[in-house]
């Protein structure tokens, strides 16, 4: 009754950025009627939309692009210039908190949101090659992430054996009545 394509590519360029584009397309096997909106023909896009995320080697966000090839709703192209709020975040711990943040409820689409929550994980798969540990001597932040890349785990221990059984330092504990500092992300 639906069709659902969703695709990332991840691009190594010239000038040492990283362009991650996701493009998601919703079609229906048959003709499709949204009263006092429009018709659509049998797998014809009712979605079909893009992002381009250009990253720099620390995964922050140095500009964004976004199209909307097709949408049902006469407002949906609204939701494209709130997307330039993300210029300037990271990709990376709190990913989903920050899209909420910028694009959350009537802000933005849930289309392009979807699109941005897993465009992260296409830009890590990009990358991999690239991770090392950080310049304070950190393990790569997909460490510690998954069962696979656990600190205590075979895949560590072979890969990065360095950081095989790695224990984060500790954080300093609040003292009683003192309240513990809010971390970012």
């Amino acid at each position: 009754m639906h069709t659902r394509k969703v695709e990332y590519r991840g691009f190594e360029r010239d000038d040492g950025l990283w362009d991650i584009e996701g493009e998601l397309q919703d079609t229906k096997p048959h003709a499709f009627v949204i009263e006092g909106e429009g018709e659509w023909a049998p797998h014809e896009p009712i979605h079909h939309m893009h992002i381009r995320v250009t990253l720099d080697n620390t995964m922050v966000i140095r500009d964004i692009a976004v199209a909307m090839d097709a949408h049902p709703h006469a407002p949906c192209p609204q939701a494209m210039p709130p997307m330039q709020g993300q210029i300037g975040e990271t990709l990376g711990r709190g990913w989903r908190k920050t899209i909420e943040r910028h694009l959350g409820g009537i802000q933005g689409c849930t289309h392009l949101r979807e699109l941005l929550f897993n465009l992260a994980t296409a830009a890590f798969q990009t990358r991999s090659a690239s991770f090392a540990p950080t310049a304070d001597g950190r393990p790569p932040m997909h460490l510690g992430q998954c069962k696979a890349w656990a600190f205590d785990g075979p895949v560590v221990e072979k890969v990065y054996p360095m950081f095989f059984r790695w224990q984060p330092p500790e954080r300093p504990q609040a003292r009683h009545g003192e309240v513990e500092p809010q971390r970012a992300g």
